[in-house]
């Protein structure tokens, strides 16, 4: 399914409504170059998930967790799979939250089977969101 976004706003009620479509153990993989708004859509899932607190990219902390309901995580400074299990990210991929991680590709080894994939593309005008 696509959508189309033409501001933050956008973006974040079209994460906001998948939000709905998700259960606890879901992995998402967030696609899309830097600052096609991976981050924004991560905000809007989160208040879709009755997340109150303010959501930041873990760019630095690799991993961001919101009460046990979401854990975001941006893998883009891991260089491999067991970078991410020497951290111990890999172990919130069974914790019963929902895990959405960007730059799911730097750590593509240690991904369980099962997962979920959303690509956010810019586009003139604004963003295409492939669900």
């Amino acid at each position: 399914m696509e959508k189309l976004s033409k501001n933050q706003q956008q973006t974040k009620q079209i994460a906001f409504d998948y939000a709905k479509t998700l259960v606890k153990g879901d992995v998402v993989l967030l696609k899309g170059e830097m600052g096609a708004g991976k981050t924004t859509f991560v905000k809007g899932l989160a208040k879709g998930l009755g997340i109150e607190d303010e959501v930041t990219s873990p760019t630095y902390a690799y991993m961001n967790d919101y009460d046990g309901v979401l854990y975001h995580y941006d893998c883009y400074r891991l260089s491999s799979g067991e970078d991410a299990e020497a951290l111990g990210l890999t172990d919130y991929f069974y914790a019963g939250g929902i895990c959405v991680i960007e730059w799911s590709e730097n750590i593509s080894s240690v991904l369980p089977k099962k997962v979920k994939t959303v690509e956010i593309i810019k586009i003139d005008g604004g963003r295409k969101i492939v669900l």
